[in-house]
This record gives structure tokens, C-alpha cells and sequence, in this order.
């Protein structure tokens, strides 16, 4: 007899854990609480007088250094994968900044003061000051000011970390800045900014696959295919309970359109947020999330600009980054049309979580216009929530993340994985990872969950390279 696994949440670690079990003949159910698969990675479709958007739950692109998922999404997506390139600018006190920086733009575009306040910062303060170690538990604004100075901080960093997190930069953890910030200090700063030989500085992957009708478009194919094969996947089903028996899950209870429903099983895999399955084993995390919540409006033009997206960095701009989901694939868009999306940092049942649709597009219309955006948009617009969005890396976190880990490791048929459910800010591609490691240590009898804990969890930058940066673009595929 086969056995019978119960993943928790259709995301990519979900997804990916399901597709493992079914290569080696498990008997798979994923029990997911939305009525869509994907998770954050998911794409909405809104159907326009114009004709159909698609929006993503943020600005996802699919970059990777495994040759072998790589290849397992080649052939998932064939000729609806495209190949496109990253373009980016920081928006500051009306100034726009190429990103990563270039010396000729920061020269152009940077006030004196700014220049001039970097440059003692450089030559006076930074050679003198004492900086912490990686190993220290300094906080995320003296990661940034013993590593860029004070000037640097104050302008580019201070406001829109604090935006984006809800609390003081202070109280944030410094690991927030590690895999960040792919430039050492303030001097690597100038010594990429000088050009060589031609070279352009890399402080990220540039280029990336994108899917054809959104990046949820991996999702939705990798679920159709699963269930072909044979795996249950129930949407809309609210996990109420996880039964326990001698450190181990013997069922789990979900409710399904008011109904009361229970499956038991040999092993369960979570992919759904950490501290949620801590309440379901009766256990407090104390760990929280930053939410978001996504405005969405089309624009009755084919261009608001040329960037993929835009980090707003004034504290006063309601959200953090202005994307144009058309510079990622042309079929996000009907033609002749492009759409604008807002992410807005909040916490749930907050001020701007609770807002008023009406409310937030004055607010969004008047941020457009201090960005220079005209206001062509169709009178059509939409809001979107994720409860989940980002893990609340304060400067306790890590310490309660232990306990939790501690908690539910005492299940000896529990294994957590993916981005909620380590309670890791990651890449799709490592979510995808964690969830083949976790059904490869099920099905060898392995207990590796530590190791999915700490995977990819080294002290440096997460997206400084692709494996498909020094790869040619096949013709016909390409969108910048």
C-alpha cells in the first residue's frame, strides 16, 4: 500500500513536494485555502472594457543557478516561457536613479550635498568607525551605516525600509541587509560605479524567464499536470486542526464549503506559514508578517514607461514599488494597453488594509501625479490583498524562529518547507528546492529538515546571478 501524504498549501514548494511523491507512486493530497494555486506566485486576470489584464501578487521573475529545475520548468512551460530583462530606477525627492547605480547617472541626477555628504562619509568617517560582525546581532540601520555611512542611509535606505517594515530600521535585523545588498561598502560602491574595460557593475540577475500569461502561469500548469496524474488538490479548504498522536500527525481536519472534512495520513508537509501551523499544534510563535495589499488599474495607454519597476522611496508615496506587469510579458496587457500596479506595505486590519477603495485611488491618483504618471487610466482599478507577504525579521526573530522549529520538529511525520513554512525571505527557486527536499528525506527515510531550515541561508546577496545571464536569447522569445 501506498503512502498517503498530505501537503499543506499549493505554492511552489507545495506543488514541487507533490510532483516528487508522485514520481515515486505516493498517494498525494494538497489541501490549499484559496480557490486559486500559486500562492504569492499566483496571477489574477481582470477582464477590462479594453479586454483582459493580468496581474501578479507581486513582481515575480523565475531566476535560478539549478541547471536541473531549470530544465524541469523549460519543459513544464515549452514555447510559453519568455525571456526578458530587468530594468529599474529608484524614485527620490524627484529625482530618478538608475538601478544598480551608474556613475553618470548618479553625477547627473544627485544633488551636491548628497555627493558631497557620501564623499566625507568615504574619506573621514568610515575608515575609523567600527563595523560588526556578520556573526553580531546588529540591527539592519547599523548593518547600513557602518558599511555606507550615514548619508547613504539617511537618503536611500531610512525611509523606505521604514515604509516597507512599519517599524524603525533599528529594530530590524541586519539579515535583512545580508541578502539584500549585494555591494560590500561604500568604497566597493565607488569602485563598481568607475567603469572597466567596457564592464557594467552586477549587482543582480538581470535577465530571467517570465511566463507568457503571468508568472502564475507555472502554477496552474505544473497543478493541471499533477492532477492528470493522478493528485488531489482542494481548493478553498480552511485547515481547522492537525490531530496528534505520540509526536506524530495522524489527520487533518479542513472545512470545504461549510462542510467538516478529515484525511488521514502517514506525513505531512507544510508549506503554509509557520507560526500558523505553531497555533495548530497549540504552540506561540510570537512571529508575525508585513502585509501588502496590491492596487491594480489599467491605463489606455501602451507605455507608462519603460521600466519593469520603480522603488518609491519617499516616505510620504502610500507604496513601495510601481510596476507595469506589461514590461514583463506584452500578453499582460490587451494591445495598445498597459496597467499600472501599486504595492502597498500594511499589516492586517490596519488603517491602509481597512481603507476604502474610493479613498486609496484619490491617494494613489495624487502619488501618480507627484511621479509624473499621467493620468490615463480607464476609470477601472481593483484591490488585492496577501496576508503572508513578507516574514517579520525583527531583531527577535531568529530566536523565536528557533523555538518554533524546535516545537514542531517533535513530529516526527511533519516536515516544513517553502518560504511561509520556514519563515524565510526566498526566491521562487529555492521554495521549489526546499519543496523536492522535503519529499526526497520522506521518501529515503532521511530526516533532513534541518538542513531545508538553513538551505541557501548563506550571508550573501540572493539574486547577484542567473545561470541563464551568459546564455543567448532564443529569437522570438524575447521582451524587455
Amino acid at each position: 500500500m501506498s503512502k498517503k501524504i498530505v501537503i499543506l498549501g499549493a505554492g511552489p514548494a507545495g506543488l514541487m513536494a507533490a510532483w516528487e511523491f508522485n514520481q515515486a507512486g505516493y498517494e498525494v493530497t494538497i489541501l490549499e485555502r484559496e480557490e486559486f494555486v500559486g500562492g504569492m506566485c499566483a496571477t489574477q486576470t481582470f477582464q477590462g472594457e479594453k479586454g483582459e489584464y493580468r496581474f501578479d501578487y507581486g513582481g515575480h521573475r523565475f531566476i535560478t543557478k539549478n541547471p536541473k529545475l531549470l530544465q524541469f520548468i523549460d519543459d513544464l512551460m515549452t514555447d510559453d516561457l519568455l525571456y526578458a530583462e530587468r530594468t529599474s530606477v529608484i524614485r527620490f525627492k524627484g529625482r530618478t536613479y538608475n538601478y544598480p547605480l551608474a556613475i553618470g547617472n548618479l553625477l547627473r541626477n544627485a544633488p551636491i550635498s548628497l555627493l558631497a555628504g557620501a564623499a566625507v562619509d568615504l574619506v573621514f568617517k568610515l575608515p575609523f568607525q567600527k563595523r560588526p560582525s556578520e556573526q553580531s546581532t546588529s540591527n539592519f540601520a547599523e548593518w547600513i551605516e557602518t558599511r555606507f555611512g550615514t548619508t547613504l542611509y539617511k537618503n536611500f535606505f531610512e525611509g523606505y525600509t521604514g515604509k516597507l517594515w512599519g517599524i524603525d530600521p533599528r529594530q530590524l535585523s541586519a539579515d535583512w541587509a545580508s541578502q539584500r545588498i549585494s555591494l560590500l561598502d561604500l568604497k566597493d560602491v565607488a569602485r563598481r560605479l568607475i567603469p572597466t574595460r567596457g564592464a557594467t557593475p552586477r549587482t543582480y540577475a538581470k535577465k530571467y524567464r517570465y511566463p507568457k500569461l503571468g508568472f502564475g502561469q507555472m502554477y496552474t500548469k505544473l497543478a493541471e499536470k499533477l492532477q492528470l496524474q493522478g493528485v488531489t488538490i482542494v481548493q478553498g479548504a480552511n485547515i481547522t486542526a492537525l490531530q496528534q498522536c505520540v509526536n506524530r500527525i495522524d489527520a487533518v481536519t479542513y472545512e470545504l464549503n461549510g462542510e467538516m472534512h478529515t484525511i488521514s495520513c502517514d506525513h505531512v508537509v507544510g508549506t503554509i506559514p509557520l507560526p500558523v501551523v505553531c497555533t495548530l499544534t497549540g504552540f506561540d510563535s510570537g512571529l508575525t508578517y508585513r502585509s501588502l495589499r496590491f492596487f491594480n488599474m489599467p491605463m489606455a495607454t501602451e507605455n507608462v514607461s519603460q521600466n519593469t519597476w520603480q522603488y518609491l522611496s519617499d516616505p510620504e508615496l502610500i507604496g513601495t514599488r510601481l510596476q507595469e506587469p506589461r514590461r514583463r510579458s506584452p500578453f499582460m496587457a490587451p494591445k495598445g494597453q498597459t496597467s499600472v500596479m501599486i504595492e502597498i506595505p500594511c499589516d492586517k486590519g490596519d488603517d491602509v488594509w481597512n481603507m476604502d477603495n474610493n479613498k486609496l485611488l484619490k491617494r494613489v491618483k495624487a502619488d501618480l501625479e507627484h511621479l509624473d504618471v499621467p493620468d490615463v487610466s480607464t476609470g477601472e482599478f481593483f484591490t488585492t490583498y496577501t496576508e503572508y507577504a513578507y516574514p517579520m525579521m525583527d531583531v527577535s526573530y531568529n530566536e523565536k524562529r528557533e523555538r518554533a522549529i524546535t516545537h514542531l520538529n517533535q513530529f516526527d511525520n511533519l516536515v516544513m518547507t517553502g518560504r511561509q513554512g520556514t519563515f524565510r525571505y526566498i526566491f521562487t527557486d529555492t521554495a521549489m528546492e526546499m519543496g523536492l527536499m522535503a519529499a526526497e528525506g520522506i521518501i529515503k527515510g532521511e530526516d533532513n529538515r534541518r538542513k531545508i531550515f538553513d538551505h541557501r541561508n548563506e550571508k550573501t546577496v540572493i539574486e547577484v546571478q542567473s545561470i541563464m545571464d551568459d546564455t543567448k536569447t532564443p529569437e522570438g522569445k524575447n521582451v524587455t
